[in-house]
C-alpha cells in the first residue's frame, strides 16, 4: 500500500504542472488586464507601463510562468497584483470557512444520501421509491444558482427562518453555544446547495448497487440462516455496495471546490470559491493560480483518499 501511494504521489507532480501551465494561460490570454482595472484612465501611459515592468507583467508570458513556478517551489505562491498581500495569506484566511462548508456538503450528502438509498433499494419499485427516484433526477438537473436563490426566496424573504448571506450576524456579540448556532443558521441554506447535486447522484449508485446486492446468493443464504433483516441489509448488503459508491467520494472533491464559486457568492459566504470569483473579475493572476493549485492538489488527495477506502471496505483488495 505505502508503494502504491508514493507512486500515485510522484504521478501527480507533472499533473499538477500541466494544470498551472494550462490555468496561466487561459488568464493570461483572456481579455482584460489588472492594471487597467485598477489605474485611474487619466493616469499617464508611461506611469502605467513603468508599474508593469515593477510586477514583471512585461515579460513574456513563458518567462512569467517559470518565475512563478520558481517562486513556488520555494514555497511563494506570489502576491496579490492590487495589493501586493502574500496570495498564500488571502488564501489562508479564506480557507477555513470553505472547509467548514465542503466538509459538511459532503457529511450531508454521504450521509444522507446512503441511508436513502438503501431504503429506496429495499422497497423496490413502491411508491416510496419512484417519489425518491424523482427527487434524485430534479437534484442532478436544477442549476445550483436556481436552487439557491429559490432557498433564499422561501426560508430567508417569505418564512424570515434562516438568514439570507454570510458566515454570521453582524453586529450581535455571541459567545459559546448561542454562536455555535448562530453559525449553523448561516450554513444551512449553502450547505443544501452545495451537497444538492452530489446527494442525488450518491442516492442513486447506492440504490443500484444495494438491488444487485440484495439478489445476491450470499443475501438469500444469510436469510435462509435466519439473520435479522437489518443485519442482512446493512452488514452483509450495504458493506459490499459501498465499494462501487466510494469511487464518488474523490468525484466528490472537484463538485464541492468548483460548486462552491457559485454557492459561496450567492451566499456571501467568506470562503476560498468567493475569493476565486473576486480575483477572476479582477484579472489576479497570482491569486487564480494559488486558488487553483490548492483546488487540484485537493481533487488528486481525494482521489488517492478513495483508493485507500477501498482497501478498508473490502480487505481483499490489494495493491501490487
Amino acid at each position: 500500500m505505502s508503494k502504491y501511494i508514493v507512486r500515485r504521489l510522484l504521478q501527480a507532480i507533472p499533473i499538477l504542472v500541466g494544470i498551472t501551465l494550462v490555468t496561466f494561460f487561459i488568464m493570461r490570454l483572456a481579455p482584460g488586464d489588472p492594471m487597467r482595472l485598477m489605474i485611474d484612465p487619466r493616469i499617464d501611459p508611461s506611469e502605467i507601463l513603468k508599474a508593469e515592468e515593477r510586477l514583471g507583467l512585461h515579460r513574456p508570458l513563458i518567462v512569467q510562468y517559470f518565475a512563478w513556478l520558481r517562486e513556488l517551489c520555494h514555497g511563494n505562491l506570489g502576491y496579490a497584483i492590487k495589493t501586493g498581500r502574500p496570495v498564500a495569506q488571502m488564501i489562508g484566511e479564506r480557507l477555513p470557512a470553505t472547509f467548514v462548508l465542503a466538509a459538511a456538503s459532503l457529511l450531508l450528502s454521504f450521509g444522507f444520501a446512503i441511508l436513502v438509498g438503501v431504503y429506496s433499494a429495499v422497497r423496490k419499485y413502491s411508491p416510496a421509491d419512484y417519489a425518491l427516484t424523482v427527487a434524485s433526477l430534479f437534484g442532478i438537473s436544477v442549476p445550483s444558482f436556481f436552487f439557491g436563490l429559490g432557498l433564499i426566496y422561501v426560508f430567508s424573504v417569505k418564512l424570515g427562518w434562516l438568514p439570507t448571506s454570510g458566515l454570521a450576524t453582524i453586529g450581535v456579540p455571541l459567545h459559546g453555544w448561542p454562536l455555535v448556532a448562530d453559525r449553523l443558521r448561516h450554513l444551512i441554506l449553502p450547505m443544501t446547495v452545495l451537497a444538492l447535486a452530489n446527494t442525488a447522484a450518491i442516492m442513486r449508485h447506492t440504490r443500484s448497487a444495494m438491488v444487485e446486492m440484495l439478489g445476491m446468493d450470499f443475501i438469500r443464504t444469510a436469510r435462509a440462516k435466519g439473520l435479522a433483516e437489518k443485519v442482512v441489509v446493512f452488514k452483509h448488503a450495504l458493506r459490499n455496495a459501498l465499494i462501487p459508491v466510494i469511487t464518488l467520494f474523490g468525484l466528490c472533491i472537484p463538485e464541492l471546490f468548483a460548486g462552491s464559486f457559485i454557492t459561496e457568492t450567492i451566499f456571501a459566504w467568506p470562503g476560498m470559491g468567493r475569493l476565486g470569483v473576486e480575483a477572476i473579475w479582477a484579472r489576479e493572476y497570482p491569486v487564480v493560480m494559488g486558488i487553483n493549485l490548492l483546488v487540484s492538489v485537493m481533487v488528486l488527495v481525494g482521489n488517492l483518499t478513495a483508493d485507500v477506502l477501498y482497501a478498508v471496505v473490502n480487505p481483499e483488495i490489494r495493491y501490487n
